[in-house]
């Protein structure tokens, strides 16, 4: 037998080849661009042949006759047995332009040679697309009945078709396929399409929630999805029958399953939680067409939804599928494959290795470099407070990461030992004298900054102060708010207004600001750190607003107690589970890579909650550990030093409440 391949390079033709190449003595010709011809021996090795077996024939699928050549037209002229055309865009997404290009116009040509040379059969793999939208059950020998073609995924599928049928002068079979998904063993896929759309979905939602709470989601139509393993092996039966009375076969799941039920099955594979309520999204039929168009008209509106789909890696129209109305009839194909042991396998079969394919070949997350040296390598980072601490610790993983790193610090023997440690460890780090409480030197730093390296790309705040004192004792040093405010709000603000028409001007940028967990749970006796730090933070949630269409980030980092010179004048915090700078520094560096919005632990976000749910409760929580934990040495008038010694209950709430101050 000799064969004649339309994309054969695809992810069905390259199957379908390989099935081809295993009977005995069959030769495939396969269409080839020129461009394309270093592929050739990759191909070779994939179909275990031969050149003398599989031997390409270079052309373009939209010129004339598929732009063969004079002696490869004389070649195949009465000379093959069975010209299968695969070639075609099975993408959704895909420019209307070019599904039209590839679609409509190369089966035109394709037809056109296969006319040409006189092929025995022409094999046309089309989709079950070419039915449209149509309401109720499509036959295998319905084709004129097609109804709401509107999309050109449809419209182009239902197009090609018809040339085949109207222009064809050799006989023809056409195959379509259901929504066509990786090989049932290995899951093998090469791109994401059809209810591989919705996995993003899944796999987010496994993330935030345990695989036996349960969810709400949607239903829908019956989506019809066939493994491309039972595609390949039932087309390569049904062409080689000699007598069958149909020539159109529906390569469809006889039993398929509607849009819950598929995505219940692959969130069980994804070991993620299932829909235990599911809301059907025909209910959305009921709302009139003026008034959706008229919501989605909506700027904030458009931009939601736009940013969610963007976010989840879904195409905007997907939605108009969830309710897709038509059944496949497919009896003669069933009637074909009577006998050969093919069938179409359920779903629960091999939805396992479908979803673990994709988590560890397509899913796009792995495609983005997640690295902080693919994020920050020659990039400017600056670092306030970066001679000692969390700084320190942060300037080390910069700059190992090939960052321009720059850090700055009050203290000159500080800022040049913190120089020395990093040289040591053979690493560059840029310095300099600044006290960020004071907004005249914040300018001239800027200045500074914009001169000697052209702005910042990446600004972190670091730099803050500390004061444990209950407001009791705070009657007669309202200084200590102001020296506070000055440092933790006023100095950040300073920097990051000078820097960001730089960040505006290069349309990127990020600004990390290290907040506190006091923010979150409203820790006592730091009323003049923690309103320093919710300004900050409340300051950044609406420059992120501002900013979120022109590339600027702002991550605000709620850190927990952290060991640094900062809290070693509190002599309770020597027992007290805290993280280490290298640990502060690992959430400075998942700020980088990732960009949230926020960083918070879990005990930081369960404080907002109980805050914002029973606010008594927490009041009460709080003021126990008030009570409990007494201020320090220094905030003290008596010296009193009886609370040197930790008691039971002591070391039981702030084990029960890790990384809050006290």
């Amino acid at each position: 037998m000799q064969y004649f391949v339309t994309g054969a390079t695809g992810f069905i033709g390259k199957r379908l080849v390989k099935k081809l190449l295993a009977r005995k003595g069959s030769v495939v010709y396969f269409l080839m661009r020129e461009a394309s011809r270093d592929k050739v021996p990759a191909l070779l090795e994939y179909w275990e042949t031969s050149k003398t077996r599989a031997i390409p024939v270079f052309g373009d699928l939209r010129e004339p006759k598929l732009g063969l050549s004079k002696d490869d037209l004389k070649l195949l002229n009465k000379n093959i047995d069975h010209f299968f055309h695969l070639a075609a865009i099975y993408d959704m997404k895909a420019d209307a332009d070019l599904q039209m290009a590839v679609n409509v116009e190369g089966t035109h040509q394709t037809v056109a040679l296969a006319n040409a040379i006189g092929a025995k059969w022409l094999h046309h793999v089309s989709s079950i697309a070419a039915a449209g939208m149509f309401e109720g059950i499509f036959r295998e020998d319905m084709f004129d009945e097609a109804e709401n073609l509107d999309h050109p995924y449809f419209s182009t599928k239902h197009e090609s078709e018809k040339i085949v049928r109207e222009e064809a002068k050799v006989p023809f079979r056409i195959y379509r396929p259901g929504m066509v998904v990786g090989d049932s063993k290995t899951g093998e896929m090469d791109k994401i399409d059809g209810p591989y759309y919705f996995f993003k979905l899944i796999q987010r939602v496994r993330q935030m929630l345990p695989p036996w709470m349960p969810t709400i989601g949607i239903e829908g139509g019956r989506i019809n999805i066939v493994p491309v393993d039972y595609v390949v092996d039932a087309m390569d039966h049904i062409a080689h029958q000699e007598k069958l009375s149909a020539n159109c076969f529906h390569l469809t799941d006889p039993e398929p399953m509607r849009v819950g039920d598929v995505l219940n099955t692959f969130a069980r594979a994804a070991h993620a939680p299932t829909m235990s309520l599911r809301i059907n999204a025909a209910l959305l039929g009921f709302i009139p067409k003026s008034v959706k168009k008229g919501m989605l008209s909506l700027t904030p509106v458009r931009r939601v939804k736009h940013a969610i789909m963007k976010d989840l890696g879904l195409p905007d129209d997907i939605l108009d599928f969830v309710n897709y109305p038509t059944r496949f009839d497919n009896r003669d194909a069933a009637a074909a494959l009577k006998g050969s042991g093919i069938k179409c396998p359920h779903l629960d079969e091999y939805a396992a290795p479908i979803w673990d394919y994709w988590e560890r070949n397509l899913d796009p997350a792995l495609f983005i470099d997640r690295t902080l040296h693919g994020q920050v390598a020659g990039k400017v980072v600056l670092v306030t407070g970066g001679s000692s601490g969390i700084g320190l610790a942060a300037a080390h993983k910069l700059a190992e990461a090939g960052a321009i790193t720059i850090i700055c610090g009050r203290d000159e023997d500080k800022l040049a030992q913190a120089k020395k440690e990093l040289k040591d460890a053979g690493l560059d780090v840029i310095t300099y004298s600044v006290d960020v409480a004071d907004m005249a030197e914040c300018d001239r730093f800027v200045e500074l900054l914009i001169a000697n390296h052209g702005g910042v790309d990446v600004l972190v705040n670091n730099a803050g102060r500390s004061i444990r004192r209950g407001i009791e004792s705070s009657f007669d040093r309202f200084h200590d708010f102001e020296r506070t405010m000055q440092l933790n709000y006023f100095g950040a603000l300073r920097l990051t207004m000078g820097l960001l028409p730089h960040m505006i001007a290069q349309k990127r940028g990020q600004v990390i600001n290290i907040s506190s967990i006091g923010v979150l749970t409203n820790a006592p006796r730091f009323s003049a750190y923690v309103a320093s730090k919710a300004a900050l933070d409340a300051w950044t949630d609406c420059a992120a607003s501002e900013f979120a269409d022109i590339g600027i980030k702002f991550t605000t980092i709620n850190m927990p107690l952290v060991r640094t010179p900062m809290i070693a004048p509190t002599r309770i915090y020597q027992n007290v589970p805290t993280l280490s700078p290298e640990e502060a520094a690992d959430l400075i560096v998942q700020a980088v890579v990732y960009k949230p919005v926020r960083i918070a632990t879990r005990l930081g976000i369960l404080g907002v909650v109980v805050h914002a749910l029973v606010p008594r409760l927490a009041q009460i929580v709080m003021n126990t550990s008030f009570r409990m934990f007494p201020d320090s040495d220094a905030a003290k008038k008596d010296g009193d030093k009886k609370w040197l010694q930790m008691s039971a209950d002591q070391m039981a709430l702030q084990q029960l409440l890790r990384g809050i101050h006290f």
